[in-house]
């Protein structure tokens, strides 16, 4: 396995200014993976020290279960109340605000509702009044790929109800197989008007995307990235017009992808593969969006009209009016087209070409 990479050298603020001034989407974000440190450290600082090491940039995660025990110990200290559900939105959306992301899919973990003796649509309210104005937020209620053995059956059989919610997830680790209850209720979600997505190609290979198209149905997956190893599946992801929200310093991190220059979506774009870009768990990673669009830029070497590709996609898929989609559309190709692109030349980590 390869040695970890160094952290990025100093921020570009060349690159920065231009990012900025596009209207941006965040798509993949866990709610609870996204607490943000600040808050813990502030409410117990001999617990939560500042810097914790699992932040760092060249940290890398021993396997999934090291990365869920050290998400769940700091997570699960937080959201302890509906009430603490707002306080930490209202922040991640905030500093989301601050980056120009004006439009933000995130998910809750479903077995929160009985962990908190809460009902899930208030958690649901919790996290969308935590939205400043200008912002749209997408609530989607994330499972793990065995709840529905569990006592979150008849939570999962009444999901079609619950009107603010946007759709559902499945979560986990991949190494633990699809049931075979998901494609139907999957299916159910959807005749419901539900959106459906599924985490694939993550931990596990191509066939678990081929599965989430195929089997599942879904037209969204989370990650996606391992399609790359079956020329085949990414074919299939083109031609489906599947999307994948893609968590660029969340798959170094987790090793899945052994560094910038080796990650797969360059090539995915390549072949026509729509992705977005999100973060995944700030919490744990210690990441903005900034940092996964400049490290793009900057080490994986993807170029400006890339990136607006990727930052056109959210818009594509997000779930709003198509009046607004066409509006945020224009604004975003009015700033593309009104200031000139970054050049490699002048970041402060020239590397070279590939």
């Amino acid at each position: 396995m390869a040695a970890p990479e160094p952290p990025l050298t100093p921020a570009d603020p060349a690159f920065r200014a231009w990012l900025q001034r596009f209207p941006k989407t965040e798509t993949h974000l866990h709610i609870e993976g996204a607490v943000p440190y600040g808050l813990l450290h502030a409410w117990r600082p001999d617990e939560f020290p500042p810097d914790p090491d699992f932040q760092r940039p060249d940290h890398r995660f021993a396997s999934f279960a090291d990365f869920d025990r050290v998400l769940l110990r700091h997570a699960l200290a937080w959201v302890t109340s509906v009430e603490r559900y707002h306080e930490a939105a209202r922040a991640i959306f905030a500093a989301r605000f601050a980056e120009s992301v004006r439009y933000v899919e995130t998910s809750f973990h479903l077995g929160m509702c009985r962990a908190l003796g809460v009902p899930g649509k208030e958690i649901i309210e919790a996290i969308r009044t935590a939205a400043p104005a200008g912002m749209e937020v997408r609530v989607f209620a994330g499972m793990l790929r065995t709840d529905y053995a569990g006592p979150l059956r008849p939570v999962i059989d009444d999901l079609e109800n619950w009107e603010s919610l946007a759709g559902v997830d499945l979560h986990g680790d991949e190494s633990v197989p699809t049931q075979p209850w998901t494609a139907p209720v999957w299916r159910r979600l959807r005749e419901a008007g539900k959106v459906t997505k599924a985490h694939a190609g993550e931990c596990d290979g191509a066939a678990r995307v081929r599965e989430a198209i195929e089997e599942l149905g879904v037209t969204r997956v989370e990650h996606g990235v391992r399609a790359i190893e079956d020329p085949a599946v990414v074919a299939l992801a083109r031609d489906r017009g599947v999307t994948f929200d893609v968590c660029p310093i969340s798959n170094l991190r987790l090793r899945v992808v052994p560094s910038w220059r080796e990650h797969p979506l360059p090539a995915l774009l390549r072949a026509g593969v729509r992705c977005t870009v999100s973060t995944d768990d700030p919490l744990v990673f210690g990441n903005a969006l900034t940092d996964e669009y400049e490290g793009l830029f900057r080490e994986a070497r993807v170029a400006p009209a890339d990136l607006v590709r990727c930052l056109r996609a959210g818009w594509e898929v997000a779930l709003i009016p198509e009046a607004e989609r066409r509006r945020r559309l224009a604004d975003l190709d009015h700033a593309a087209a009104s200031v000139p692109p970054p050049r490699w030349g002048d970041s402060a980590s020239e590397i070279p070409p590939r």
